[in-house]
């Protein structure tokens, strides 16, 4: 018991460190629009279908249908992941344990063949790991 209890303030203390250096929250609407947030003194809750978002600076209302995404930044500005491989070029397929599963067409023809499952793709110049949902 007394692990656990140790493990769990070590756990909850390394999260609180780690989120005191983000200063804002960025909020992605559905067509694609950002707001940054400053996280000091920030508070949320839903009212019906929306989200209200309150901080030293004021409130931001955000209809939930047409959020996106949140995230914390440092800046206020977010960085995603975006597709490294060229869509029109033939793709090797491999599992994440390195067995072949094949040559693909493109990166679209392999995403619609592979079943359930998390592959790692690559068109010879570069390589990503997709998961199929």
């Amino acid at each position: 018991m007394k692990k656990l209890v140790l493990f769990l303030a070590i756990f909850i203390l390394s999260v609180s460190l780690s989120a005191a250096e983000y200063n804002y929250l960025v909020f992605t609407s559905t067509s694609g629009t950002t707001t940054a947030l400053d996280v000091q003194n920030l508070t949320m809750s839903v009212s019906g279908s929306s989200l209200i978002v309150t901080n030293q600076a004021g409130n931001k209302t955000f209809a939930l249908a047409e959020l996106k995404q949140m995230q914390f930044s440092e800046d206020g500005t977010v960085t995603g992941l975006e597709n490294v491989l060229n869509a029109d070029r033939p793709v090797q397929v491999y599992t994440t344990d390195g067995k072949h599963i094949g040559l693909f067409e493109n990166l679209i023809e392999a995403t619609q063949t592979l079943t359930q499952g998390v592959y790692v793709i690559t068109d010879g110049k570069n390589s990503q790991k997709i998961v199929v949902k």
